[in-house]
């Protein structure tokens, strides 16, 4: 049986986003009980090894973008192939997927809701219809919402959300047009993992 995307966050004791706007609110099950799922989930965790960290960071890096095992290994095993930092490295390719990109424009509420919505064909890359949610975008690619899919209730009320929201530097919005484009790599991104957990864990 699979989780629920909260009791994911909390059997990984971090919060991750994954329920959208209800995780900025007190209704987030991380904050109404942030301990693990489970009858012995307020137990007290035993000392965790520094395998079991390892393995830790990569699920909540998985659970968080999305990714199966195989993808988040090709990304690492791939960055560690190339020249320069390898976090960041990584960081630039977690953050280029089509499923970040069109939740970081604010076109989707999450990472899940946006890769349901990418896998729907709800949306568009260059004027062509996308339905890979680990599609890797390209610096000028223009993402845009079907124009079939605008009559769809989760879009409905878009343009008056999307009015207070500001994508990072690394991405342009119209907001009038509900139309992202890429204008440069991912840069300045923080994210709440320990890569060098990851990096470890993937070079043995």
């Amino acid at each position: 049986m699979k989780k629920s995307a909260e009791k994911k966050e909390r059997a990984l004791g971090m919060k991750l986003f994954l329920k959208a706007e209800r995780c900025s609110s007190p209704k987030c099950a991380m904050i109404r009980r942030p301990t693990r799922p489970g009858m012995h989930g307020s137990k007290r965790r035993a000392a965790i090894s520094e395998y079991g960290e390892q393995l830790r960071e990569k699920q909540r890096i998985k659970v968080s973008y999305g990714l199966r095992e195989a993808q988040l290994a090709k990304i690492v095993k791939n960055s560690l192939k190339k020249t320069g930092a390898v976090g960041e490295t990584i960081i630039v390719e977690l953050e280029r997927q089509l499923s970040n990109v069109v939740f970081r424009l604010g076109l989707a509420p999450s990472r899940v809701v946006a890769r349901q919505l990418i896998s729907h064909g709800h949306f568009l890359v260059n004027g062509r219809k996308v339905t890979i949610p680990s599609y890797p975008v390209k610096v000028k690619d223009v993402i845009s919402i079907n124009p079939s899919s605008l009559n769809l209730l989760i879009f409905k009320d878009l343009l008056t959300k999307i009015k207070k929201h500001n994508p990072p530097e690394w991405l342009s919005l119209d907001k009038e047009k509900l139309e992202g484009k890429v204008i440069s790599l991912p840069k300045n991104i923080e994210i709440p993992f320990d890569l060098n957990l990851v990096i470890d864990y993937y070079s043995k």
